[in-house]
């Protein structure tokens, strides 16, 4: 009985883990309005990570002097770390960064941001997609393309597809 239990209670925490860890994806997803940026790619098909892509986002960019060849959205040059909040602005059909803030704005869509490690990460870094596709998405993203973002009210985000403008 005593080993019943304590199986069920290590399965049920490990379901609610993978449900924690989910989560804002999930939410982008289910309950996120739409919003279109343009993307460039940063990394080719890793033949050991399967078929994905690595995006950068170059209208998000908090410094817009770094360079396609050094990846990720900037930095927020403040001396700390944590969360970091992105505030978008529709321009031309497409939406752009228009500020950068460690707290959540008020209003507006933003993206909900973490620079704790050495990177800015929003969540919408990578585009996974089938191995038959890969060719193809690389040929487009090398042409120019925006990407599809769903972003919830709390400002998580996924990328549901990569398309032509």
């Amino acid at each position: 009985m005593n080993r019943t239990l304590t199986t069920a209670v290590i399965a049920v925490s490990q379901l609610a883990l993978v449900g924690l860890a989910v989560a804002p994806q999930l939410s982008a997803r289910l309950t996120g309005d739409t919003y279109l940026v343009r993307v460039a790619p940063v990394d080719p098909v890793d033949p050991l990570r399967g078929a994905y892509v690595a995006l950068d986002y170059p209208d998000l960019r908090h410094d817009s002097s770094q360079s396609f060849v050094e990846p990720g959205l900037g930095s927020l040059d403040d001396g700390e770390s944590g969360d970091v909040y992105i505030s978008l602005v529709e321009e031309d059909g497409v939406w752009v960064a228009d500020g950068w803030s460690r707290t959540r704005p008020d209003d507006g869509p933003y993206l909900a941001c973490d620079d704790r490690s050495w990177q800015v990460r929003c969540g919408i870094e990578s585009w996974f997609l089938p191995q038959e596709d890969a060719q193809r998405a690389e040929d487009l993203l090398r042409d120019g393309a925006v990407a599809e973002l769903r972003v919830d009210d709390r400002g998580h985000a996924a990328v549901v597809d990569v398309r032509a403008p």
